[in-house]
């Protein structure tokens, strides 16, 4: 078929659709009757292709038109015509749409506009959909639940399995802590469940699934309560009983956060149910597997893994996303998602790896004064894979005693996306005020996020916004807080009038200790430690980089 015929046929059938609208606008009745939908037209799977090949960004989206019917050309044709498969999940999505967007809502069309007003928002994160999306919808129709809720990871994370909220929540389903544990979603120092994209996945369903069937199949009223728990939504509907007043979602009074979030999920499906009308543009995320699973029947190093598999290790991560450390975690999952092209080569690869080596391993002296705390600090793992690795019985180790420590095979840097190098990313962006000094703070044992900011004379939510973190937070000994203060002579020279404090940065040379140095600049021991979040039981190295806040009126070595 001609291009120009292609081209008729299509505004054939918009002259046949406006006709039927101005035959439907004549109707003398009160309430007419809707014209029957235009019977759909059956082409060829070839020409389906064709059309599809010159329209790469979502050629059945113009829901003016209707649907096109495929037929083989090779094999004779049945009274019943074959649909269209869908070439995106986008298409998929909208056949599988059951909620009502077009109810007359000001709160929905407040949410419409803006994401109208901002097409750019859509098509970031549409693109950062497309490892994940697939999944998402295929595990939803399986389950046979609306596919509206494969949009709600947009309304949750922007489709962002890293994000962390100030609530605590974590992951593209934003997961809080405790619902996570009550759906098996593991949280460890190695992994947290609540950000992968296989676990989270399934424990949103089976929580989304539950609220709806409590709810009595309301998916308004279930999806409230996703957001601001069962216990705001039950007091809400009390209240209106009580008052008679009804009990639907629209007419409940809920929290600020929750009356919006349940419209920005019906928004986002009036849009995408056509986008061209609206002028959105979607990235074309293809109706297929983006990832598979390979298992790994043991822990492994991920840069090796990514190696193995022919991938970046940024990739890797982003597929992979509840992995905290350098390494898959001791306790499983055993098992990592890697790009279905790079499948086969992985498991291969893996298949010819020993599990022994599928990590690094150092022996180690322990020295005076060391604790198994402070090795696995030192060497980026965890207390428990030491202790596992050389059947330890208790947290007890004596001087002189040689350990196996499992270590990463590159440097930090190379795990970018490791929960260390992301909290060191914000540790660099997230900046305080003009003229302010950023600082870092060691956590001891009994230091609040409250008591912390006192100290510092900041707020609890700057300091939280600075280490993204939530301010309910608990911190851990030993963890390392930015602090940006706009005048540290209040903390560590206000007695002297005359004080002026500058930053400076020193190189410790061979020979050096916390005291030396500290009696060279007049400065004292707690201080270093504090200001560059090390460990004072642990030896200085030459070239190790120290940052020190010294009153230069009263130091003769500067």
């Amino acid at each position: 078929m001609k291009h120009s015929n292609i081209n008729k046929l299509y505004s054939d059938f918009k002259v046949i659709s406006i006709l039927l609208l101005l035959a439907s606008c004549q109707a003398t009745q009160p309430e007419p009757t809707p014209p029957p939908p235009p019977e759909p037209v059956v082409i060829s799977h070839e020409t389906a292709s064709e059309l599809v090949d010159n329209n790469p960004w979502e050629f059945f989206t113009d829901y003016s038109s209707p649907y096109y019917c495929l037929h083989s050309e090779t094999e004779p044709k049945s009274n019943e015509p074959v649909w269209a498969t869908p070439t995106t999940v986008w298409q998929r999505i909208r056949l599988g749409f059951e909620m009502d967007y077009q109810i007359k809502q000001k709160r929905l069309d407040a949410e419409f506009n803006w994401y109208q007003r901002n097409p750019g928002y859509m098509a970031r994160v549409s693109e950062r959909s497309r490892r994940y999306i697939y999944h998402v919808t295929e595990r939803l129709e399986q389950e046979g639940l609306p596919l509206e809720l494969a949009l709600l990871p947009i309304v949750e994370s922007a489709y962002d399995p890293f994000a962390y909220s100030h609530g605590r929540a974590s992951g593209m389903w934003q997961f809080i802590p405790g619902t996570g544990r009550m759906y098996k979603l593991e949280q460890t120092w190695w992994y947290d469940g609540r950000r992968d994209i296989i676990d989270s996945t399934e424990a949103a369903i089976k929580y989304l699934d539950k609220l709806n069937k409590y709810y009595n199949g309301d998916w308004l009223l279930a999806l409230a309560a996703y957001n601001s728990g069962q216990g705001n939504v039950n007091k809400a509907i009390r209240k209106n009983k009580k008052r008679g007043k009804a009990t639907d979602f629209w007419s409940l009074d809920l929290p600020r956060e929750t009356r919006s979030y349940v419209p920005k999920l019906l928004a986002l499906a009036k849009l995408i149910d056509n986008p061209r009308r609206y002028g959105c543009v979607l990235y074309p995320v293809a109706n297929s597997p983006y990832f598979a699973q390979v298992d790994t029947h043991s822990q492994i190093d991920l840069a090796q893994a990514a190696t193995m598999a022919d991938i970046k290790i940024d990739e890797l991560y982003r597929l992979n996303p509840g992995f905290n450390r350098w390494a898959t975690s001791p306790q499983g999952p055993h098992r990592l998602l890697v790009p279905i092209e790079n499948a086969v080569q992985f498991q291969q690869e893996v298949a010819k790896l020993p599990p022994e080596q599928r990590l690094h391993w150092q022996r180690y002296t322990v020295k005076s004064g060391e604790s198994l705390l402070l090795l696995a600090n030192r060497f980026n793992t965890g207390v428990d894979t030491i202790k596992s690795i050389n059947n330890l019985n208790s947290n007890m180790i004596r001087t002189g005693q040689s350990l196996m420590i499992p270590t990463a095979s590159k440097e930090g840097q190379h795990y970018s996306l490791s929960a260390e190098q992301r909290l060191a990313t914000i540790h660099k962006k997230r900046k305080g005020g003009s003229n302010s000094q950023q600082i870092f703070h060691a956590v001891s044992s009994g230091d609040s996020l409250w008591t912390i900011a006192k100290r510092y004379n900041v707020t609890v939510k700057k300091l939280a916004h600075w280490n993204g973190i939530a301010p309910k937070d608990m911190l851990k000994p030993g963890q390392k807080l930015s602090v940006w203060i706009k005048n540290p002579v209040k903390i560590q020279a206000a007695s002297r009038r005359d004080a002026v404090v500058r930053k400076v940065g020193y190189r410790v040379r061979n020979g050096d200790s916390l005291a030396r140095i500290a009696n060279k600049f007049n400065v004292k021991i707690n201080d270093i430690v504090k200001w560059n979040a090390i460990n004072p039981k642990k030896y200085l190295q030459p070239g190790q980089r120290l940052t020190l806040y010294v009153d230069i009126t009263n130091t003769a070595n500067l």
